[in-house]
């Protein structure tokens, strides 16, 4: 029986909105029919049957009213994957279980849909998650990065201190939140105090990113989607000298203007995506009183939406665009 494969599955959970909507927007403009997978109602809420024999697999998922098969689908953009929600009448000692129980599923499913296009292909995005690896590549293409050290020595900690005259920073290699808002539990790029190192010896139950302390003329989202740059910029005098992190302005304070990166900076990212075989990343970047781009890092799901939102740039079309072409431009990941 022939299937159309005409689906575009977008992975989420049940939190986002807007960039969803965009992009699921986008996609049934161009013909395709986008079908949006909350992952935090797995398996409460959404049903998957996965059967498996010699004669071959099959994947059924069903969501609300609406059920696909994975034969169905000819693209995947994976937004989010969220923890499972399984309520409170679950006993504790059971939920890490059949969370982790839970996971393991979807992996499975994702599987299944190893012959769709993906923006972007899982493995690619772990690897290129690891922002110790983002800065050598980084620096292997011709950006300019931060120095920085990681470590969880408190001496080395206080020598980078007095290295870098006392203009450090600590950062998280992994993020704590999502989306265009911040959950109210985030560690965001922070100055570090000489009263901090105080504290350093606390380094032996966690090693900590320090890096030195860029000067700020503007920071720079760019939203790199198949070959297409889109540049937001915000004046570093917006808000307050002593926040190291734009997220932590306030609502009103961030202005995103539009942006033109050079040329020469441009080819470097176009090198920095071909590197890890990725279409789509969102980076961030420091241009300095001096004019000196400084690369700070790259999120290979990064949030866009204030740039469509306040610029009117098409990202969710260039996202659909992407999904539904052939031949996205993806490389292979080295």
């Amino acid at each position: 029986m022939h299937v159309d494969r005409d689906v575009v599955l977008l992975i989420t959970h049940s939190g986002d909105y807007f960039t969803i909507d965009r992009v699921a927007e986008a996609v049934s403009k161009r013909g395709a029919q986008p079908f949006r997978l909350d992952t935090d109602k797995f398996p409460m809420t959404v049903q998957i049957e996965a059967n498996f024999s010699n004669s071959g697999s099959n994947h059924k998922l069903e969501y609300g009213t609406r059920s696909l098969n994975t034969e169905q689908v000819q693209a995947v953009w994976m937004r989010r994957i969220w923890q499972p929600d399984l309520g409170k009448e679950l006993a504790p000692q059971f939920q890490a279980a059949c969370s982790s129980e839970s996971l393991a599923v979807l992996d499975g499913f994702w599987d299944s849909l190893r012959g769709a296009t993906w923006v972007d292909d899982l493995q690619r995005i772990s690897a290129s998650e690891n922002k110790l690896r983002q800065l050598r590549i980084a620096s292997e293409v011709g950006l300019v990065i931060p120095w920085t050290i990681v470590t969880n020595n408190p001496q080395q900690t206080r020598e980078f201190f007095r290295e870098v005259k006392g203009k450090m920073v600590a950062k998280l290699l992994r993020p704590l939140s999502y989306g265009m808002q911040a959950s109210s539990f985030f560690m965001y790029t922070s100055a570090v105090k000489e009263e901090d190192l105080l504290d350093a010896e606390t380094l032996r139950y966690c090693p900590v990113v320090f890096q030195e302390q860029i000067p700020k003329q503007l920071e720079l989202r760019a939203v790199y989607v198949n070959g297409n740059l889109f540049v937001g910029a915000l004046d570093a005098s917006e808000y307050a000298a002593s926040t190291q992190d734009w997220r932590h302005g306030t609502k009103e304070a961030l202005t995103w203007q539009p942006y033109q990166l050079p040329d020469k900076l441009i080819r470097c990212l176009d090198a920095f995506m071909a590197r890890f075989g990725l279409i789509f990343g969102a980076f961030d970047f420091i241009k300095t009183p001096s004019g000196e781009y400084v690369f700070l890092e790259i999120n290979p799901t990064g949030e866009w939406g204030m740039l469509e939102r306040d610029l009117d740039y098409p990202i969710a079309d260039a996202i659909a665009d992407a999904l539904l072409s052939q031949n996205p431009k993806q490389n292979a990941l080295t």
